[in-house]
């Protein structure tokens, strides 16, 4: 870039100290110009040594970086204090379990500037670890897996929902307001959704690589889709209109199992033929995208994807259901 505009960089950390090294240090790789760029970690009470890494990675890289507290320990509240604390012109917010290639920031910027878009993005590629976990990142880029999820899905370059993480323009925040610190989970979209329906632009240009780091058990996909399904939910009960169809499948799924499996032993065959034709239909689906994997990543995955996929979309449909039952709790939020 001929002119480097001033930037503030916003990662919210919290008990990062497996992935922090690797962020931190592509991080400190960019190409944009380190006098114009500020670094900003807010830290949700780590009670590992995240902080401890952060600083001696910066004195061992003669870097300066701000480390600020955010005593609510959730995303949307960090990126608040992030954003109050920021003196750029852009933001960028970054995720701490993801690597950001070298030009990461000023592909971004560069693109900003270009589209004159309120927010841009790239494509985030999952990369998990052993078996179970690149067999879940494999799962994480297919529209089986994840809808029409653009920005894992590869899509093409245009303007879309959402972008993973997202760069900003200062006045973005002004314009249309800061993270809804309400929302434990969901926040980026409903920020994103929230500038949409402002008549603001998100854009997603596809050349723009980030690679985001997935879970690598069972127990921790089980929980992270759990919670993703249940707060699905409540953000929509918070903020109508907020989240997409995609966002809802799987509820809809178990939702129509958990109707059609009773009736179907106590009421007409109807109800019987509607489920054999359902987990028919749902189990070629997934034997075809199991099977397009594998024979693009080792056959070694078929039997994995196989269980995964209704896994996911199971645990992921039941935190729905129980969002539902959460709604009570939130009626005093609700604006």
């Amino acid at each position: 870039m001929n002119q480097y505009p001033d930037i503030s960089v916003v990662i919210p950390v919290r008990n990062e100290s497996r992935y922090i090294d690797k962020c931190v240090l592509s991080l400190f790789a960019q190409t944009y110009s380190q006098e114009k760029m500020q670094i900003i970690f807010v830290d949700g009470q780590s009670n590992d040594d995240t902080v401890e890494r952060i600083y001696a990675l910066a004195k061992e890289n003669s870097r300066e970086v701000v480390v600020l507290a955010n005593p609510q320990r959730i995303t949307p509240v960090a990126m608040n204090i992030g954003i109050n604390h920021a003196s750029g012109d852009y933001i960028v917010r970054l995720d701490a379990h993801s690597e950001y290639p070298p030009t990461y920031i000023e592909d971004c910027i560069k693109c900003i500037i270009k589209t004159d878009a309120d927010n841009v993005g790239g494509i985030a590629w999952s990369q998990g670890d052993g078996y179970v976990g690149e067999a879940f990142a494999h799962l994480l880029t297919t529209k089986f897996g994840v809808g029409d999820s653009g920005f894992r899905t590869g899509a093409p370059s245009g303007y879309v929902d959402t972008v993973p993480f997202g760069t900003f323009k200062r006045e973005t925040f002004e314009k249309y307001g800061l993270y809804d610190e309400r929302l434990v989970r969901n926040q980026d979209s409903e920020l994103n959704a929230r500038i949409i329906k402002n008549g603001g632009k998100i854009y997603l240009d596809n050349t723009i690589e980030l690679t985001y780091k997935c879970r690598n058990t069972f127990a921790g996909i089980a929980k992270q889709n759990y919670g993703n399904g249940k707060w699905n939910i409540i953000t929509s009960y918070l903020c109508p209109g907020a989240m997409r169809l995609r966002h809802f499948i799987p509820f809809l799924f178990v939702l129509s199992l958990i109707v059609l499996i009773p009736l179907s032993f106590v009421s007409f065959p109807l109800f019987r033929w509607a489920l054999y034709a359902e987990l028919g239909l749902y189990f070629l689906l997934d034997f075809i995208f199991s099977a397009k994997v594998a024979a693009n990543k080792g056959l070694k995955f078929l039997p994995i994807l196989l269980i995964m996929y209704p896994f996911l979309h199971v645990c992921y449909g039941m935190g729905s259901i129980i969002g539902i039952f959460s709604i009570p709790k939130f009626r005093g939020e609700k604006q």
